[in-house]
């Protein structure tokens, strides 16, 4: 049943970025023009939507789960603090928190791993 339980979670906080990338690349002028507006090159986009795709996908199959959810972590706080920090509304103080939490998430994957249902699950052999 853990085994169950930790693939649903890595699939659960994972569909998030996937859902993301997704809306990224059929609005990508309006998602560049609003970095933009914060200062970041929107250029950087088309690296986001990459790391939106690879990076949970690996959490899902659970291969090298540990360093991309450390990735993501790093994503997440810094998404959090270049375009989250106007807590005067409502909306952006939610958003903050809900990028501070995923990393929180992410950083529980980096240190506790996967179980078994996982790509990087050594073989276990018994010796006959």
């Amino acid at each position: 049943m853990a085994n169950f339980i930790d693939l649903v979670a890595r699939i659960l906080i994972s569909a998030l970025f996937l859902i993301s990338a997704y809306d990224k690349i059929f609005s990508i002028d309006g998602s560049m023009s609003w970095m933009e507006g914060f200062g970041v090159p929107g250029i950087l986009l088309y690296a986001v939507i990459v790391l939106e795709i690879i990076l949970p996908f690996c959490i899902i199959i659970g291969y090298r789960a540990r360093i991309s959810a450390g990735l993501l972590a790093i994503f997440c706080l810094a998404t959090a603090f270049i375009f989250h920090l106007n807590f005067v509304d409502p909306m952006q103080k939610i958003a903050f928190l809900k990028n501070v939490g995923l990393a929180g998430g992410f950083l529980f994957i980096v240190a506790n791993g996967t179980k078994d249902w996982s790509v990087d699950t050594k073989k276990k052999y018994v010796r006959l």
